[in-house]
């Protein structure tokens, strides 16, 4: 089985280099939430190692290859992916593996996902299916890789041991990852020009390169800092502490120290994250080894031996010796430091997250102190609470509520509906309906293509409540293409007529106090409501019938403060539910997955503790927002009951 390059390879600018003459194959990937490393494609491989050619500490737009990455850029530097809309970074690391692998080969396998697409595997489970598929198995057990997954190359389907639940699998042919041979020569700057040499001026390089040009004034900036009255001794003694880059996105200090120590003979510096067993190999510390590290020329002509310490596993494409400081480590950000957050959530902080960044670069290469910190993470749930701390809500029976089949909408008659709240029009206006477009005056637009007993294509009739009229026709032909559940929608003002309800799939809601407070409401406990739905099958009321839907994030936990008006909103709520206009199916707005079962337009929050999202407290108007939710949908205050 191909495996990645196992030859000790010195890290440049946290960038792995295979041994001199020995050919191996490059794929870079990225870090997901999983924490899982997931492949760029070939043609972006490609593009990553044309650009490193030129400068092995540049950045890569890879909107100019994949129009759909247009957000993103990689620093080669600091080994992090940047998406310049949100602030976002997620590590980068360049792997290696053999020439007759699957990534040599331009082999993908890939499995077919909820959404009937295909997705590929992480390169590693590539490499190992496609080894077992060349040597003709008739199947793969991929426990050993960490996933209960057993692959069947005969039906060419993957099934997982434990749901037993079956996918289907494919390999197809593309671009090859790129080749290399021993070390990468370094020649001029990224970007150019495609002829003339000179920088592209496009948004986006422009940004690169600025960003770039802020970057080097930091390190200039540092090496006056450290150097500045010892360069020209060459044994002096001092402390040098190295800082892991990935340090900045734990919360910590971007100065907090992994290790340090003192001395005139012996320097340590530590390579990379990681937490696996640390290997140390002694090695002479020079320029040679390090031609892009500024503190080699004062160190080369020290005395004695230098350890350097490798940590983990993929050690030779993390960052690790991009940031080095003198003096004392500070393990905290010291007073009168402005904090600058390196992802912001809401996007609407003081700040935006990419000109936060920008800023804190431009500040520091002033001189002016700044520590980039993470964002704080929302508080989603309250502390744990025991089953006997949950209290039934006053004024409401019980603390459960469920949709079954049987209390799906039954059908009502078109014709009936439409009289019921309706009256004939004996003098009709000379104006337009604004369901068919045609005059009153004429007949419905609908002659000819609907046809009811007893409704004739140039009856008119005049809804009860708001006095908007339409043909009677009209009116029948739009309840027939709606939900058909004895309610009228008028298009024009939206009075709703009779009793709507929707198109939610079966499922429980529950609501209890818990003995927390929200934020904004120190006073008052809270409410917390639980709704669980679960995927099923679509029925001819959605929009695919016969077809799966899938059912993402639940059990939702929401919550409501538990005061007069709180305890108003979760009545009308539990009638919503009722009538099945909480959720619905259909696409996600957050992950533009389709038939999957989503919000309704009725907000909730989600979010206990805090407000990062927007879906959280302190909020003063959302009651009074709910509130004119629920009475869009038909589900106001004159329908609760004293």
């Amino acid at each position: 089985m191909a495996r990645p390059g196992s030859g000790l390879l010195v890290p440049m600018n946290g960038v792995g280099y295979p041994p001199q003459n020995l050919a191996r194959v490059v794929v870079w990937e990225w870090l997901n939430e999983h924490g899982r490393w997931r492949p760029y494609s070939a043609a972006v491989c490609h593009h990553i190692e044309n650009v490193l050619k030129g400068d092995a500490r540049g950045s890569v737009v890879l909107g100019q290859v994949d129009a759909q990455l247009s957000p993103y850029i990689i620093d080669l530097q600091s080994m992090h992916q940047f998406r310049q809309d949100t602030g976002t970074m997620r590590p980068v690391q360049r792997n290696f593996y053999e020439p007759s692998s699957a990534p040599g080969k331009g082999v993908v396998w890939e499995w077919e996902n909820d959404n009937s697409s295909w997705t590929p595997y992480d390169m590693e489970i590539c490499v190992t299916i496609q080894n077992a598929y060349e040597k003709q198995h008739p199947w793969l057990d991929l426990t050993s890789l960490g996933f209960s997954y057993l692959i069947d190359f005969n039906s060419m389907s993957q099934t997982n041991r434990q749901s037993q639940r079956k996918r289907r699998l494919r390999r197809r042919m593309d671009l090859a990852y790129p080749l290399i041979m021993g070390s990468i020569p370094k020649s001029q700057s990224w970007p150019v020009g495609a002829s003339s040499g000179q920088p592209c001026s496009c948004q986006q390089c422009i940004l690169v390169n600025s960003t770039r040009a802020a970057s080097n004034a930091i390190l200039a900036s540092q090496r006056r800092k450290l150097y500045g009255g010892t360069g020209g001794n060459s044994s002096a003694t001092g402390t040098i502490t190295a800082v892991r880059q990935s340090n900045t996105f734990a919360g910590t200090s971007l100065w907090s120290p992994t290790s340090s120590s003192s001395g005139a003979n012996h320097n340590n510096i530590s390579v990379g994250g990681g937490h696996a067993k640390a290997e140390q190999v002694q090695s002479p510390l020079s320029s040679a080894n390090f031609p892009c590290s500024p503190v080699m020329p004062s160190l080369s002509s020290a005395h004695g031996h230098h350890t350097l310490t490798i940590n983990g596993q993929n050690n030779l494409n993390r960052p690790g010796t991009q940031r080095i400081s003198m003096g004392t480590a500070r393990g905290a950000i010291p007073p009168g430091v402005p904090a600058l957050p390196v992802k912001n959530l809401t996007g609407s902080g003081p700040v935006h997250p990419a000109l936060a960044g920008m800023t804190g670069i431009l500040m520091c290469a002033a001189g002016l102190p700044v520590c980039l910190t993470r964002a704080p993470k929302p508080i989603l749930h309250p502390p744990p609470i025991n089953k006997s701390d949950m209290k039934p809500v006053p004024g409401i029976n019980g603390m459960r509520r469920k949709t079954k089949k049987k209390h799906l909408k039954r059908g009502k008659n078109p014709e009936d509906v439409v009289r019921r709240y309706t009256e004939k029009i004996k003098v009709v206006p000379d104006e337009d309906c604004t369901i068919c477009m045609e005059r009153l005056v004429m007949s419905s637009g609908y002659e000819g293509v609907l046809q009811h007993k007893g409704i004739k294509p140039e009856l008119v009739g005049k809804l009860g409540k708001c006095g908007h009229m339409y043909h009677l026709l009209c009116l029948v032909a739009m309840y027939n293409n709606g939900n058909k559940d004895g309610s009228l929608q008028c298009p024009t003002c939206k009075t709703i007529y009779g009793e709507k309800t929707g198109t939610q799939p079966p499922g429980k809601m529950e609501y209890h106090i818990i003995p927390h407070c929200l934020p904004g409401y120190a006073d008052s406990k809270t409410i917390r409501i639980v709704y669980d739905i679960p995927a099923g099958i679509q029925t001819n009321e959605h929009p695919n019938p016969g077809k799966k839907f899938s059912a993402r994030g639940f059990p939702r936990h929401c919550y409501l403060p538990d005061n007069e008006k709180g305890r108003k909103v979760l009545k009308l709520l539990i009638m919503a539910w009722d009538r099945r206009l909480i959720f619905t199916i259909g696409t996600s707005s957050t992950t533009g997955e389709s038939d999957t079962v989503v919000w309704n337009e009725i907000h909730h929050k989600t979010e206990f503790g805090s407000n990062l999202t927007g879906h959280g407290y302190p909020d003063p108007n959302y009651l009074d927002n709910v509130l004119t939710e629920l009475s869009a949908q038909g589900v106001g205050e004159d329908n609760l009951k004293d």
